[in-house]
């Protein structure tokens, strides 16, 4: 018995290590620089990072690996302002541990520049463009946005005026009176069955039946 609860436990840890696996299998971990890691391009008047980030496709649980000398180099996350011109005063991030992982939380473009403002200057920085979110769907419009919508105009033919007086005018004299056909009276048309005699009939026939059914047992 005891074994058989070792196997259940065993199964189920599998599980759950398989799907920890599926799960980090969907993000990708991208090393910036390739084998020279984060640093001075050898070609400083072309942007070998920049052309490295536009052959990949980054999305949202992606990371970025900067691995760098910790003591000679750092990693700046700034703005697009401070990115044109290689600020390193007012940076959103600063990373100095050499193994820097950083991960994209949304959409949209990232900034990155070395913390050494001259190895900034000789193209040392990066821009990734993380892909939108297609799998979310966009939420249907609100009862509001309808309700203020325009209503279709009316196909209503507006009612005539009524006459002045109010009084209908009367039948000119010695002109016959003509009356009205009366309506059908309620005994012309057909009855209706009532609920409750419906009920009746119906528990009436079922006994009928009860008792054929028990003679056909007896003969």
């Amino acid at each position: 018995m005891a074994q058989a609860n070792y196997r259940k436990a065993f199964h189920v840890l599998g599980l759950f290590s398989l799907l920890l696996l599926v799960q980090k299998g969907n993000a990708f971990e991208f090393k910036v620089g390739g084998s020279k890691g984060w640093a001075v391009p050898p070609d400083p008047n072309s942007n070998s990072n920049n052309q490295w980030a536009e052959k990949n496709r980054f999305q949202i649980g992606d990371s970025l690996l900067f691995v760098y000398s910790g003591d000679k180099d750092s990693v700046l996350s700034v703005n697009k302002e401070d990115y044109d011109n290689c600020n390193t005063d007012k940076p959103l991030h600063k990373f100095t541990d050499g193994h820097t992982v950083f991960k994209f939380e949304h959409s949209g473009p990232y900034y990155f520049i070395s913390g050494v403002k001259d190895n900034c200057l000789k193209n040392e920085k990066i821009i990734v463009v993380v892909m939108a979110d297609r799998s979310k769907q966009a939420p249907p419009p609100s009862n509001e946005t309808v309700a203020a919508s325009p209503p279709s105009p009316s196909a209503e033919v507006p009612p005539s005026p009524a006459p002045a007086t109010g009084e209908s005018p009367s039948p000119p004299s010695g002109s016959p009176e003509i009356n009205p056909t009366p309506g059908p009276s309620q005994e012309s048309s057909p009855p209706k069955k009532n609920g409750a005699s419906l009920i009746l009939t119906s528990f009436i026939g079922s006994l009928v039946a009860l008792a054929a059914s028990s003679l056909l047992l007896f003969f």
